[in-house]
Parts: structure tokens; sequence; C-alpha cells
């Protein structure tokens, strides 16, 4: 073989193997959760913030989403091969064994709650290490097991808000207990709609994750919509505790509803178009309400 074309295939295994472990993390999934870690940092510390430790706090928050990412891939390997958005994931696949998996999750997992416990305190490093093994070996198994989960699940969902409130001032109160109870709360129509939309290859790997006799029907539907409204009043709770200003309060108020709207539209027709716009609205809701939280402060 020609010295160029053993270069073109180590360069091709390269990139096969960044885009394994880019995929094993969840690469995408991973920024968006931090981005709420970020967020509750800034809220805390309103002007009076330091670079470093903030870029740290995203670091390890990163590093800990990407290792609960990948401890779910190691556990659900037989399942994904079920389903079809999941069946080309590198440990499903084969081309990442089971032991590289393991020393990839307990590196990055590791390592993540040691970057934020050095470079901010034990108390975001111990609500980071708690959301790793939450989400790793509570919430994952349960799946299979009961609807349960998604409200195992949205514990550690929230916790990354809490993370970063903690991670400025060491500490906890009721305005870091306000936003986690939004992060909380909006888990569920978030989670439920993407599993309405999933529901036949969830069904596929034995996954229960619809809240009433895992079916996409009229229950499930008025369960979406019950979290969905009570979405706008917890939203408005910062505001009514003086954590937030006239602002925010306009804008929570219309964001949550025009969120409420494909929720009413899914309950009223049970058609899996408005699943599809519950799942894009809650993708837009949570950074946009958390983002005027923080511009009430700045």
């Amino acid at each position: 073989m020609h010295s160029t074309e053993v270069s073109a295939t180590g360069n091709f295994e390269l990139m096969q193997k960044v885009r394994d472990y880019a995929q094993f993390m969840k690469v995408r999934l991973a920024s968006l959760v931090v981005f709420s870690s970020g967020v509750g940092y800034l809220i805390a510390a309103g002007a009076d913030w330091e670079w470093g430790q903030f870029l740290l706090l995203l670091l390890g928050g990163f590093l800990i989403v990407g290792s609960s990412n990948g401890i779910n891939q190691i556990i659900e390997r037989e399942s994904d091969q079920l389903m079809k958005r999941t069946l080309n994931r590198p440990v499903a696949t084969g081309r990442m064994s089971v032991a590289e998996g393991v020393i990839l999750a307990l590196a990055t997992g590791i390592g993540g709650v040691v970057i934020i416990g050095l470079s901010t305190n034990t108390l975001s490093a111990t609500l980071a290490l708690m959301s790793l093994l939450s989400y790793g070996f509570v919430y994952t198994p349960l799946k299979k097991i009961s609807p349960i989960a998604v409200f195992v699940g949205a514990f550690p969902g929230a916790l990354p808000i809490l993370i970063g409130y903690a991670a400025y001032n060491g500490h906890l109160n009721l305005e870091a207990g306000l936003l986690f109870l939004v992060q909380f709360i909006w888990q569920f129509p978030h989670f439920w709609a993407i599993a309405w939309l999933l529901h036949d290859d969830y069904d596929k790997a034995g996954f229960r994750l619809l809240p009433t006799a895992n079916e996409p029907d009229k229950r499930s539907a008025v369960q979406i919509l019950f979290y969905t409204v009570c979405l706008i009043p917890v939203s408005l709770a910062p505001w009514w505790f003086g954590f937030a200003g006239p602002v925010a309060l306009a804008v929570c108020l219309f964001s949550g509803l025009l969120f409420l709207w494909p929720a009413w539209q899914l309950y009223r027709t049970v058609d899996k178009g408005w699943a599809r716009k519950l799942m894009f609205a809650s993708f837009v809701y949570l950074p946009v309400v958390q983002l005027v939280y923080l511009f009430d402060k700045l």
C-alpha cells in the first residue's frame, strides 16, 4: 500500500474515532445542558463574575454530561440496536468496545467533577456528581420499568442550573430553588413530546416513558397539558418573590402562553404533528426564559 493510501486510511480512522466519541458523549446535547449551568452561574454572580472560573465550570459540566450520556449508551447498547434512531451509535454497532466506553465515561466523569470541585466549590461538585450518578444508574434502568423514570430523570435534568448557581457562591437559596423548579417542570412536556414522536422506536426497545399506559393517547395528552399549564405560574414565581422585574414577567407570561398553544392542540387533536411543534417550542422556551432572568440581573 502506498504511503498516501496509508495516510488517507489513518486520517479516515482518526476522523471516525472523533465522530464516535462525539456521538458517544452527545456533544450537541451536552452543550445545550451546559448552557443552563452557565446561566445559573451568571444569575448568581450578576456583573461580578470570573472568566476563568466560568469557563472551567462549562468544561467540567460538559465532561459530566458527556459521561452521563456515555453510561446511558453502555447500559442500553442492546436496546439501541433495536431502534432506528440509535442503531448506529458506536457501542451498539461495536465500533467502540464496552471497555473503551467505560474508560471514556470514567475519565470524563471523574475529570468533570474534579475540574468543578477545584475551580468552584464542594457543593457544586457534589451536585454534579449526584446528577451523573442519578442519570446514569437510576434514571437509565428505570426507563424499562415504569413511566416514573421521567419524574426521576427530571431531577438530574434540572440540576445543571443549580450546579452553576452554587458554583459562584457555594450555597443555594430560594432564587436557586425557583430556577430549578422551572427547569424541572419544563422537562415533562419537553420529554413527553419527544416520547410521543418516538413512541414506535421506544416501544421496540421496551421503554415505558409516556405518562399513561405508555400510549400516545388522550390520557397522555392531558398530562402534558397539565404540566405545561403549571409551568406558567412557576415561571412567574421569580417575579413574585422579587428576583425578577416586569420585563421578565411579561416575557415569561407570553412565552408560557405560546408554549401552551401546541400542548392544548395536542390534547384537542391527539395529532403527532402537534407533538412535534410542542417539542420544538420546548427547545425555544427554556433558553428564552432563563436568558430573561439573566438579563434582568445585569
